[in-house]
C-alpha cells in the first residue's frame, strides 16, 4: 500500500502536469488525515527528486476551541521535517458578519488570500491541497443540489492557477491506511460531525445512503463524472468564447458601469447550448461576485424572443432589449445603482509599484516609493518599529514577508476597509477619513499602497494596516515614502 499510493500520486501529478520537475511546492496543512498524508507524500517525492517541498502553511480560522491545538500540531509536523512553517489566523466568524458572507465563504476567502501570500513569501511555484476523490464526490453532489451545469459539475480541477490537488486520484480511506502503516498521527476535526454544514451533511448522510441503496461505487462514479464534465465544460467555454468575439461589444459607461451589448441575431442563430453558455459567461462577468443561476440565463434568453420586452433586473446588473441588441449594464456602488460620490471613472487610478521602485501619480500630485531594508537586530532611528509611520506620516515601515515582489498604488474604491494599528478590528476607509477629518474632496487624492490581493498596506500619509506592522527589529522591512510630485 505504501509504495502503491506514492506511485499513484506521482502518476496523477505527471498525467495532469501539476508540478514540474524541481518545482517548489507549499503544502496547505490543516492537521487532518488528508493534509497530513499530503505533506508526507510530497516529502517522499521531494526525497526522490521529483519536486522541492518549500514548506507548510496553516491558517487558523479561530472557529473552534481546538483551533490553537491544530495550529500547534501543524507546526510540529513542519519542525519534525525541518521545513519552514507559514501561519496566519483570523476571526472568520466576525469577518463573515462584517462582510455579509456565510462563515464557509468567509473562511475560504481568508484562507486562500493567506495561502497566496505564503506562496509568494516561500518562493513556491504552487500551493498543494489535500483534496481527495471523496471531496470531489461531495463537491459534485453539493453543486447538483444547488443547480449546476457542466462547469459546476466539473467539481474541483486538479490545477487551478497556482493551486494543485495531487491527491484527487486517491480515496480518503486509502490515505488513512497509508498513514496507519507509517504510524503517522493526525487530528480529527470535531466540526466535521456538525451536519448543519451542508458538506458534512452530504458526507454523513447523502453519500452513505446512495452507496447503500443505489451504487456502492458512488464516490468513484461521481468523481469520474466530474472528469467528463470538466472536458465538456472546457469545450463549451471555447464555443462560448468564439461566439462572444463575434456577437458581444464591451464598453464602459460614463459612470464607470460595465456595459455589454449582445447582437440578438447572431445569438439566436447559435445552438441553444451555445446561447446559454454565452449568456452565462457574459452575465457572470458583469455580475462580478454574485452567482448567476439557470433562471437568470433563461430570463435573458427570453428577451431575445420579445423585441418589445421591458427591462429586467438580474444579480448585479440590469438587462434590456434595445432594437437588435441585448444591453447589459452593471451596477456601480451607490444608492440604487447610482455611482458613489467622488468615484467617477475618470478619477480612478491604479499603478504597479516595484520593490525597489517609485511611481509618480500626476492625477493627485504625489510620488510613492518603496525600498527594501535588510533585517537588522540593531535597527534604530527614523521609523518606529511598532507604529508604522514616523513623524510627518510621509514614511512607513512595513513587514517584507507579508507580500510578494511588487505592490500597487491606487485611490479608494467603494467598500475599502483596513485595520489601523491599535484598533481592535477593521474599519471602513470612509469612516476612517471622517474620523481623521479628511475633506471629502481630498479623499480620492490619498494614495493607497495595496498588496497583490488588493489588501490595503498603507493609507499614505496616515497609517498602515495592523497586519503589516513590524513587531521585531530583526524583521526584513519595506520602507514606503510619500512626497509631492
Amino acid at each position: 500500500m505504501m509504495n502503491a499510493v506514492l506511485e499513484r500520486v506521482r502518476q496523477f501529478v505527471r498525467h495532469h502536469d501539476l508540478i514540474g520537475s524541481g518545482a517548489r511546492v507549499l503544502a496547505a496543512v490543516s492537521g487532518g488525515s488528508d493534509s497530513v498524508a499530503l505533506v508526507h507524500l510530497l516529502r517522499d517525492l521531494h526525497s526522490a527528486g521529483d519536486l522541492q517541498l518549500a514548506g507548510l502553511a496553516h491558517f487558523n480560522h479561530q472557529l473552534r476551541s481546538a483551533a490553537v491545538d491544530d495550529e500547534q500540531f501543524a507546526a510540529g509536523i513542519a519542525a519534525s521535517l525541518g521545513l519552514p512553517f507559514f501561519v496566519d489566523r483570523d476571526d472568520v466568524a466576525a469577518r463573515a458578519i462584517r462582510e455579509h458572507r456565510s462563515v464557509e465563504d468567509a473562511a475560504r476567502v481568508a484562507r486562500h488570500a493567506f495561502l497566496e501570500r505564503a506562496r509568494v513569501a516561500s518562493g513556491a511555484d504552487v500551493v498543494a491541497f489535500g483534496h481527495t476523490r471523496d471531496d470531489q464526490a461531495e463537491t459534485v453532489l453539493l453543486r447538483l443540489t444547488r443547480g449546476a451545469g457542466p462547469r459546476g459539475l466539473a467539481g474541483m480541477h486538479p490545477r487551478n492557477g497556482h493551486s494543485v490537488r495531487p491527491l484527487l486520484g486517491c480515496r480518503r480511506h486509502e490515505l488513512r491506511t497509508w498513514l496507519a502503516e507509517r504510524e503517522l498521527p493526525f487530528v480529527e476535526d470535531a466540526s466535521n460531525q456538525d451536519v448543519s454544514i451542508p458538506r458534512n451533511r452530504v458526507r454523513a448522510e447523502l453519500l452513505p445512503l446512495l452507496a447503500s441503496r443505489f451504487n456502492t461505487r458512488i464516490v468513484d462514479v461521481l468523481a469520474d463524472q466530474a472528469d467528463m464534465a470538466r472536458d465538456m465544460s472546457a469545450w463549451m467555454d471555447a464555443m462560448a468564447a468564439d461566439l462572444e468575439v463575434r456577437s458581444v461589444r464591451p464598453s464602459t459607461a460614463a459612470d464607470g458601469a460595465m456595459v455589454r451589448e449582445i447582437d440578438v441575431a447572431l445569438l439566436r442563430n447559435a445552438p441553444l447550448a451555445q446561447q446559454r453558455a454565452l449568456l452565462w459567461r457574459v452575465l457572470t462577468d458583469v455580475a462580478a461576485t454574485r452567482p448567476i443561476a439557470f433562471s437568470h440565463v433563461e430570463a435573458a434568453r427570453r428577451l431575445t424572443e420579445e423585441p418589445n420586452a421591458s427591462r429586467i433586473d438580474l444579480p448585479g446588473q440590469s438587462l434590456e432589449r434595445i432594437g437588435p441588441s441585448l444591453v447589459l449594464r452593471g451596477r456601480v456602488a451607490g444608492a440604487q445603482g447610482r455611482p458613489a460620490a467622488g468615484h467617477e471613472a475618470s478619477n480612478l487610478f491604479r499603478v504597479p509599484l516595484s520593490i525597489p521602485g517609485e511611481v509618480t501619480l500626476p492625477e493627485v500630485g504625489w510620488i510613492v516609493s518603496a525600498d527594501a531594508c535588510a533585517a537588522d537586530p540593531d535597527r534604530t532611528g527614523e521609523t518606529e518599529v511598532n507604529g508604522g509611520s514616523r513623524r510627518g506620516h510621509d514614511v512607513a515601515m512595513v513587514r517584507r514577508d507579508c507580500f510578494g515582489e511588487s505592490l500597487a498604488v491606487r485611490n479608494r474604491r467603494p467598500g475599502d476597509r483596513f485595520r489601523p494599528v491599535g484598533l481592535d478590528g477593521q474599519k471602513k476607509l470612509q469612516d476612517y477619513f471622517v474620523d481623521r477629518k479628511v475633506a471629502r474632496a481630498e479623499r480620492d487624492r490619498v494614495p493607497l499602497v495595496v498588496d497583490q490581493t488588493d489588501r490595503i498596506v498603507w493609507v499614505a500619509g496616515f497609517g498602515i494596516d495592523e497586519a503589516f506592522r513590524v513587531t521585531d527589529p530583526a524583521q526584513e522591512v519595506i520602507i514606503l515614502k510619500l512626497r509631492q510630485a
